[in-house]
């Protein structure tokens, strides 16, 4: 049975899933080279059916994220909408809402969906909605290892489809929604808003203000508390759920956020919001796993992107095990779709619900010797580069590495997300404090509080991160505070507080990342170097050897590893 998933909001993304296996996911942006892209993701769809030699009429079932996604919006239309958000017609706009007319718009805008499905020339009998937050939990549950067990599931984001959080109890197969939070209510709103008025990018730049958070001062960090400690809580009536303290929904809290912070520093807000998020997520999540008696805890939706928050969890007394689906924002909820749809199938059938847990996130399409030739000879037409075939491009790379060189990997399938896991990435040798400077220099023009991150091997993970719980933390979605052997991955940890937020890697999952590695600690004895993803700044992470070759002569990189061809340019 193939079932695709489409999710058709921000950050628009696709997958096919055929008898429970994920056989491909694709965002929308790597193929328009808009970051965030909106809307119904064409390119992804064509790229999918093409890969998998599918017609639409070969697809027996369309799984489609969420049962209302906004007409498509551009990033200036997102600055815009938080505009609108801070006067009046904020609310009379939220007063309409409550009315028909509200209504009468959804109605319109699925018609809009079901167009552009039928034009893509899928059957509308084929078509399942899928509530919002379902399609996280099912992210969450279908995703992790523990599929043998009670699972507590947890879901928390700005909002989809009326909600901003659930709790469910998931057992044999079948995830049970328990208690649900409405939008008004969200504390992911409430950082997006703070964003916006630190003059970033909403929905897009929320990680660099908790990456601002661990430089206040205790002081500092006290005052901009102060600011949060009272807009936000766990429901007292109703522990399993979050309740607001203000009048207004959080996402009209503007006016309130500027009046309460207009005199504080940056990162004295930062820690204050940083602080709140992680009380109200911690206690939402005692308060869960007392009630279910659950300490199995699985979690997806946006407010999980924040892995300091998801390291308090992973903290607490109550939870034994933990697991976050990666990159748990928006894009994920495509896969999340179809697991569902398939869940449903195989209940429906009487069978069992065959989804295998996701293993490496290595989604993404792949490209041959032959695109590389026909890219390279295209790219020497317009800049002067070295290109020689390496028998061993992997152990070449580590060695470059050890040698003190930053290099550019772009091998084998793409990873989803928003996380480059190595075969889009940039690597270098962490324990070179100059590394980040060399890499911001060249390409990634990155903010100078945010950190970059570290890959280790699986072996020699204890040596550099603190993880009592020893849970797996291979998709750079956990944080975990940093052993005495830090120095040697002093460019990849956070500066104020020494955490590191790590990839840690398995050889049977990607082999040749693995490789590098290893051929980095044969030169150096460290199993763990700096890993940022392969992109400019303020653009998608490359998709294939287009990109790779447009990026790497559009920035100071000097060298490429690109399949099994070196590419180098005079520094």
């Amino acid at each position: 049975m193939h079932i695709l998933g489409i999710h058709d909001g921000h950050n628009a993304s696709a997958c096919l899933i055929t008898d429970g296996e994920t056989i491909i996911a694709l965002q929308e942006e790597r193929f328009t080279n808009t970051k965030n892209i909106s809307g119904f993701p064409a390119k992804a769809v064509t790229e999918i059916l093409k890969r998998s030699g599918l017609s639409p009429d070969d697809i027996d079932l369309v799984a489609v994220a969420s049962t209302h996604t906004p007409t498509p919006f551009t990033r200036d239309n997102i600055l815009q909408g938080y505009r609108r958000d801070t006067n009046l017609t904020a609310r009379l706009k939220e007063l309409v809402k409550k009315t028909p007319v509200y209504t009468m718009y959804k109605a319109k805008r699925r018609k809009e969906r079901e167009k552009t499905l039928m034009d893509a020339g899928f059957d509308l009998l084929r078509v399942k909605y899928v509530d919002h937050h379902l399609c996280h939990a099912a992210c969450a549950y279908y995703g992790a290892p523990w599929r043998d067990e009670r699972v507590l599931v947890l879901t928390n984001d700005g909002s989809g489809d009326g909600l901003c959080a659930t709790v469910s109890v998931a057992e044999g197969g079948v995830i049970k929604r328990i208690a649900e939070t409405e939008k008004g209510h969200s504390i992911g709103n409430i950082y997006s808003r703070t964003t916006f008025m630190m003059g970033l990018v909403p929905l897009e730049h929320e990680f660099k203000i908790m990456g601002m958070a661990p430089y206040a001062s205790p002081a500092g960090a006290e005052k901009g508390y102060e600011a949060y400690a009272d807009l936000i809580d766990v429901n007292p009536d109703d522990p399993l759920t979050i309740k607001r303290a203000i009048p207004e929904p959080t996402h009209l809290i503007y006016q309130r956020l500027r009046e309460r912070t207009e005199f504080l520093r940056f990162d004295w807000i930062s820690a204050g919001l940083q602080r709140i998020t992680e009380e109200v997520i911690s206690r939402w999540v005692e308060a869960a796993v007392k009630k279910t008696g659950i300490s199995t805890v699985v979690m997806a939706g946006g407010v999980f992107m924040n892995v300091a928050a998801n390291k308090r969890v992973l903290e607490l007394p109550c939870v034994d095990k933990l697991f976050v689906f990666p990159s748990c924002g928006d894009d994920t909820t495509a896969i999340g779709a179809a697991y569902q749809v398939y869940a449903d199938v195989c209940r429906d059938e009487g069978r069992e619900i065959d989804i295998p847990p996701i293993e490496g996130f290595y989604l993404g399409d792949d490209f041959t010797d032959a695109d590389v030739s026909i890219t390279v000879d295209a790219a020497r037409e317009r800049f002067t580069f070295d290109a020689e075939r390496v028998k061993d491009i992997d152990g070449e790379t580590g060695a470059l590495m050890a040698a003190g060189e930053v290099v550019a990997r772009c091998q084998g399938r793409m990873e989803f997300g928003a996380r480059a896991l190595g075969n889009r990435s940039i690597l270098g040798d962490a324990s070179d404090a100059n590394c980040v400077r060399t890499i911001n220099m060249m390409i990634k023009k990155r903010d100078f509080w945010m950190p970059f991150a570290p890959v280790m091997l699986d072996r020699r993970a204890s040596d550099y991160i603190i993880n009592p719980k020893e849970m797996p933390a291979p998709y750079m979605i956990m944080l975990f505070d940093t052993t005495k052997n830090h120095e040697d991955l002093i460019a990849a940890v956070h500066q104020a507080d020494l955490t590191a937020r790590p990839q840690v890697i398995r050889k049977d999952w990607n082999g040749g990342y693995y490789r590098v590695l290893e051929s980095f600690e044969k030169e150096t004895g460290r199993g763990v170097a700096l890993n940022t993803s392969f992109n400019l700044h303020g653009y998608p992470i490359v998709h294939g050897p287009e990109e790779a070759l447009w990026v790497f002569e559009n920035s100071g990189l000097t060298h490429l590893a690109l399949g099994d061809m070196l590419l180098s340019k005079k520094a």
